[in-house]
């Protein structure tokens, strides 16, 4: 089950990507952050009120960690788009799978799992040819700015699983996430500006909330009651799920390499599930 909530995670991320895209005509980052968190926030506050959730948790810390990983690592994301070619930011976020095998083994003292740290290797692979990322000698603090966003993901998710090991519900997970995600975008756009919020661009605002709300909790719900590594893989699916949906909206053909790339992710997650049903006897 933790495989299927991650592959939901993964098109609901691409599609939170869409609505990303275009509000960038429209917001500045901090806005779009501020209100992809406040959607999500005020929702689970909502439904937390109605169904009766206890708000409470003996766990800040974790809270807190992973909150503070999570937002440093968007941060550090939204400096690279705007300092790095897109291919090459997105490429270095999404070194946080690899990242997320070594701290399980070195952290949590799992032993090394040569079967899914390969699939996720040929993932990583795919992920490189599909995007085709550069890297000037100039840029190469950036660079490391946009390897920290991957270490950094892979501390929340780390703290995603640990929460959930101590029985955390995923949707009080997602709450305070998106409760510091929501305090540290609005006072960055409080330094950067806000722009107006009219009829005609408040859907984008109200899809991205929805869209990310969605993928938080489907991710939380993967590292939750799932493999760890496996969610890992499978997580490489909002790229082959982006660029499917940048060819079915904006025409965007990928090169003959990038479908190759995008034929290595998909090979690098059933291999994944085939590694991870075979440890555990199924995969969760």
């Amino acid at each position: 089950m933790g495989a299927l909530w991650m592959l939901v995670a993964g098109l609901a991320f691409a599609a939170m990507g869409v609505f990303a895209k275009i509000g960038a005509s429209h917001f500045g980052s901090a806005e779009l952050v501020f209100y992809r968190s406040i959607v999500g926030l005020a929702t689970l506050g909502v439904l937390a009120r109605m169904r009766g959730w206890p708000m409470a948790t003996a766990h800040w810390r974790l809270h807190l960690w992973r909150g503070l990983a999570g937002v440093v690592s968007l941060g550090l994301y939204f400096h690279c788009i705007g300092r790095l070619p897109l291919a090459t930011a997105v490429t270095l976020n999404y070194t946080s799978p690899l990242f997320l095998a070594l701290l399980t083994t070195l952290l949590l003292h799992e032993h090394f799992r040569g079967p899914l740290a390969g699939a996720l290797v040929i993932s990583f692979g795919g992920v490189v040819l599909l995007l085709e990322p550069t890297l000037r000698e100039d840029q190469m603090l950036d660079g490391l700015l946009g390897l920290a966003s991957g270490a950094l993901a892979a501390v929340a998710y780390l703290n995603v699983k640990q929460l959930g090991a101590t029985g955390e519900p995923s949707w009080r997970v997602v709450f305070y996430f998106t409760l510091l995600s929501t305090v540290c975008a609005g006072l960055w756009m409080l330094v950067a500006g806000a722009s107006p919020v009219t009829m005609d661009n408040a859907w984008i605002l109200l899809g991205l909330g929805a869209t990310a709300t969605v993928g938080q909790f489907t991710m939380t719900k993967a590292y939750h009651s799932g493999h760890t590594l496996v969610a890992g893989a499978l997580s490489y699916s909002t790229v082959v799920f982006s660029t499917l949906l940048g060819l079915a909206i904006w025409r965007e053909i990928p090169a003959t390499v990038g479908w190759l790339g995008i034929a290595l992710i998909v090979t690098g997650g059933v291999l994944s599930l085939r590694a991870g049903r075979s440890e555990s006897g199924n995969v969760r």
